[in-house]
């Protein structure tokens, strides 16, 4: 979607959808070692012995995929995709070698600002499945969205 959307084209319920992007495992690899170091995200065979079973991205690497689609059109927000904060996260499964990722984004909630007439708050549900349409990370997050200038 080329639009940029405005808070005055959301609407509650409304779906916006990312495109898709597949993981390697050197991808997961080098995630977690510049910054989540664990040996089941960084080594394959120590992983197989983890609680994973297998390499298992980082969720932070699964959530830095899910903001870059976001962002790359999959939640085309006038200004930009402006987080206020999160008021959850969940991983429920893990990002594997070779997941192609996709995101879903609800619009659940709708608010004009009080202090700021010119830009409105969106509650925003965002969830991140793989190829076997199985979530891998579903996000409620709070977005400020700028109102369309009046003359």
């Amino acid at each position: 979607m080329a639009t940029k959307l405005y808070f005055e084209d959301l609407a509650i319920g409304l779906v916006l959808r990312s495109d898709r992007v597949t993981v390697a495992g050197e991808d997961i690899i080098a995630f977690a070692r510049a910054f989540d170091p664990q040996p089941f995200h960084t080594d394959a065979a120590a992983a197989k012995d983890s609680i994973f079973k297998g390499l298992a991205g980082s969720g932070w690497h699964t959530a830095a995929l899910t903001m870059r689609l976001m962002a790359q059109g999959g939640l085309p927000l006038a200004g930009g995709i402006i987080g206020n904060g999160i008021d959850e996260l969940r991983w429920p499964r893990p990002m594997r070698p070779g997941d192609t990722l996709r995101v879903e984004s609800e619009v659940v909630e709708l608010r004009p600002s009080v202090s700021r007439p010119s830009h409105g708050w969106a509650k925003i549900r965002n969830t991140t499945y793989n190829q076997l349409d199985q979530v891998v990370q579903s996000m409620v997050a709070t977005v400020t969205v700028p109102r369309r200038i009046q003359d």
